[in-house]
């Protein structure tokens, strides 16, 4: 979908903001570009949309090289989101995310309609919000309304330049899950620019890791934290480069343990001998666990279990399961099938048990990930 070919940025000072960059970001695909302050990145970013023209070299969007198009229709043919959101001070909520369909010619009706549509995509009810201004928001209602304006004429690339540094980390963390719901339903082609790392493993389908005016490494984040390409790399990831690996490795059925299970609604003479046991509800749902020296107690496996919400589902990543393991006295999280429709009736989500994953099969799991990436590390 977008295709740079050999493309050099170098100002009338000497400055080479990008050097012969040659790379491709696949339809559908989130590439992120991180580095650190002045080593290009934006520049790459604000080129696909021509606010800055490359010096030598081709950009192609869609097969179609960008040098061929009218800048001004060919921004109006992308979503843009920044940092200041930029939105127009003396026009609603619902006017500013109708702008750009308005601008390319769609009746203000149905622009409207449009611009109601995406507020109610990003959590923000039009009904509620939609005769605001902006200066009648929050930092974080505001960037929703910044994608939702990127949005509204349904672009098939969206450029990103910083899009949640503005807001403190609960409220960016909560607008990085809402735009990955989006981006599960939407699959946009997206280059997105952040300083931040932990930002660029946790939304990246890619990350491009920037030198001056180079891409040093570009490859999925599990890849560049498990087996950085070059020192640089290692370096900029950081000695804790283990630790946000957990962040992009998937809890997986072949690292589950099988301990014995018991139903909540059993006697006591089911528990086992010699240790705990995980204890289902009649539907199979994990209710919580049983102790070890249970089986010679008096009543039923109810009276004695100890109801727990450590579990997540399958294909969650290992610091989810990490953090859920930390919060309880079980010793091991319990992992389920990832069926949102599956209620447990007694207590948090559902979902059919599958076993539980412990420290140690933890460990195993991310070392098994570190060595499956390592052979696919290819230098930039």
């Amino acid at each position: 979908m977008i295709r740079f070919e050999n493309v050099t940025k170098l100002y009338p000072d000497g400055t080479r903001a990008v050097d012969d960059l040659t790379f491709e970001v696949a339809e559908g695909e989130l590439v992120t570009l991180v580095g650190p302050s002045g080593c290009g990145k934006t520049t790459t970013m604000k080129m696909v949309n021509r606010l800055v023209e490359p010096t030598s070299g081709r950009i192609r969007v869609a097969d179609r090289d960008i040098a061929d198009t009218d800048p001004v229709e060919l921004r109006r043919r992308i979503g843009y989101v920044i940092q200041q959101v930029g939105l127009f001070p003396h026009r609603t909520v619902l006017e500013n995310t109708a702008t750009v369909p308005r601008l390319l010619g769609t009746g203000r009706a149905k622009a409207r309609a449009r611009a109601a549509e995406l507020l109610d995509l990003v959590g923000l009810d039009p009904a509620t919000y939609g005769d605001r201004y902006p200066d009648q928001l929050s930092g974080g209602q505001r960037q929703r309304i910044g994608v939702a304006r990127a949005l509204a004429a349904d672009p098939p690339v969206l450029l990103m330049d910083e899009p949640f540094g503005a807001v403190d980390p609960v409220v960016r963390e909560r607008l990085q899950s809402e735009f990955l719901r989006l981006q599960s339903r939407m699959r946009k082609t997206v280059l997105f620019v952040t300083h931040d790392l932990e930002e660029a493993v946790r939304l990246g389908d890619r990350m491009a890791v920037y030198g001056q005016g180079r891409i040093e490494q570009l490859d999925t984040p599990a890849t560049v934290l498990g087996a950085p390409a070059t020192p640089y790399v290692a370096e900029f990831v950081g000695a804790d480069r283990a630790l946000k690996r957990l962040a992009v490795t998937p809890v997986r059925e072949a690292h589950l343990e099988q301990p014995p299970t018991v139903g909540l609604d059993d006697p006591l003479t089911t528990a086992p001998d010699d240790g705990p046991a995980v204890v289902l509800d009649a539907a199979g749902h994990p209710y919580g666990w049983l102790p070890a020296g249970s089986a010679g107690a008096a009543g039923g496996v109810r009276d004695r279990a100890h109801p727990t919400a450590a579990r997540v589902p399958l294909g969650a990543s290992l610091k989810d399961a990490l953090s859920a393991l930390l919060q309880d006295d079980a010793g091991w999280v319990a992992v389920v099938a990832p069926d949102p429709e599956d209620r447990n009736p007694d207590g948090g989500d559902g979902g059919r048990y599958l076993g539980v994953l412990t420290p140690e099969r933890l460990h195993e799991a991310l070392r098994d990930s570190v060595r499956a990436e390592a052979a696919a590390v290819t230098p930039r």
